[in-house]
């Protein structure tokens, strides 16, 4: 009885620089002050969405600083515009596919510094237009990457009792596309660095089964059934090896699974829990466990037995995220018996022992880096809805966009 209710515990957990710091290094004083006007010749409501979704998106970067007001190109600026440092000038067609002309002016004489031509196939889709703009004109000026800003965030929301669909958007939410439907569809995870498949968990049969779904053909495998819990927790970039969750008789444990010869080989041996295991970049991976009593982070060799402790801050560490020697965990920072406890989540580094906190309250949870390990991604529950939080380590910001009136399940980027 004891284990099945620590299970349920991790289930229920589960869904719901130099050094460890990084380093902030951009300030006011860094960022560049840019406006942006429409000149399309006609009023149009896709090109006043463009615009709110653009100075977003240069907001979100942390290298500009954006006039958000929407306004019209005129013969004659506003004086103001003297002291910003770039006047951008976009019009839209909206014909057969959605094309949006960029250019860029020194806003001091007007000199033209960038040209460029964008489009997508479908008007719904526009917000992906916008992140590529942005991206773009970034990396034109020299500031870390944000293409994560153009990638798919694929995620699992509740919509009824034991019915959860999964859906891949924008990292505003904005947009959004139902890819698997109908019962209870969970823990999607993307199948390689190049999100072109994922996998999932379906409640949908007799027993849990992992499947993969090529994402534009719509192509559905079928890749193992289990009496008990069944996740895909990580997958390698190249898409060849799986860690897996795998429970028999209510002892989930830490299972490798290689994508080309379909075995699986188990890499922990506990009478407790073994859960949420992520690769590192070194040939270890680390993982959930309750060696200690309470659920705490721990790594191993994919090849060895010995098992190290990761973390020594808090006392119920339930999920994480790696990339290169960093790492973000949720951790439980109240004991509320009778209201919503508070997980916050913490950044640390292998190379150091200071522990930089990201989020201050609620229930955050899910944390997942970017590519390039400087943008965090996570999920943040409040009552009975759940936005997608993203936090720029670099800048120290954070920003939520909330999924009005329904729950996130489980997410990947």
């Amino acid at each position: 009885m004891i284990r099945k209710i620590a299970l349920i515990f991790f289930l229920t957990a589960s869904l719901f620089g130099a050094d460890a710091t990084i380093e902030i290094v951009k300030d006011i004083e860094k960022r560049l002050k840019i406006a942006i006007f429409d000149t399309t010749g006609y009023e149009a409501q896709i090109s006043k969405k463009l615009f709110k979704m653009m100075a977003a998106d240069f907001k979100t970067t942390g290298h500009f600083l954006v006039d958000e007001t929407y306004q019209r190109d005129s013969a004659s600026v506003d004086p103001k515009y003297k002291n910003y440092d770039y006047l951008l000038r976009y019009s839209i067609d909206n014909g057969s596919r959605l094309n949006i002309n960029v250019k860029v002016y020194k806003a001091g004489n007007d000199e033209l510094v960038a040209n460029k031509s964008f489009y997508i196939g479908s008007e719904v889709r526009y917000p992906f237009l916008a992140h590529n703009v942005v991206k773009s004109i970034n990396d034109y000026f020299g500031f870390p990457s944000v293409e994560w800003m153009t990638n798919f965030v694929i995620f699992s929301k509740y919509t009824g009792k034991k019915q959860a669909d999964i859906y891949i958007s924008d990292y505003t939410l904005t947009y959004q596309k139902m890819v698997v439907g109908g019962g209870l569809n969970i823990f999607p995870k993307w199948a390689n660095g190049e999100n072109e498949a994922f996998y999932y968990t379906s409640y949908n049969g007799r027993i849990p089964t992992l499947y993969r779904v090529d994402l534009y053909t719509g192509q559905r495998e079928e890749i193992m059934s289990n009496e008990g819990m069944l996740v895909c927790s990580d997958s390698s970039d190249d898409g060849s090896r799986l860690l897996l969750t795998l429970a028999k008789n209510d002892q989930p444990e830490v299972y490798l699974y290689n994508t080309q010869t379909k075995r699986k080989k188990r890499l922990t041996y506990y009478a407790g829990i073994d859960v949420n295991a992520q690769f590192l970049n070194d040939g270890r991976f680390a993982f959930v466990s309750d060696r200690l009593g309470y659920p705490n982070i721990y790594s191993k060799s994919l090849e060895g037995s010995s098992v190290e402790q990761l973390v020594y801050h808090g006392k119920n560490n339930n999920a994480l995220t790696a990339n290169g020697k960093y790492m973000v965990y949720s951790s439980r920072d109240t004991q509320n018996s009778f209201s919503t406890n508070t997980f916050n989540l913490y950044l640390i580094s292998q190379d150091s022992s200071y522990i930089r906190p990201l989020t201050a309250t609620g229930v955050n949870q899910f944390p997942r880096f970017s590519k390039n390990g400087e943008t965090v991604l996570f999920i943040k529950h409040f009552k009975n809805e759940s936005a997608l939080g993203i936090i720029r380590l670099n800048e120290n910001r954070s920003y939520l966009f909330p999924l009005r009136g329904q729950k996130i399940q489980s997410i990947d980027w």
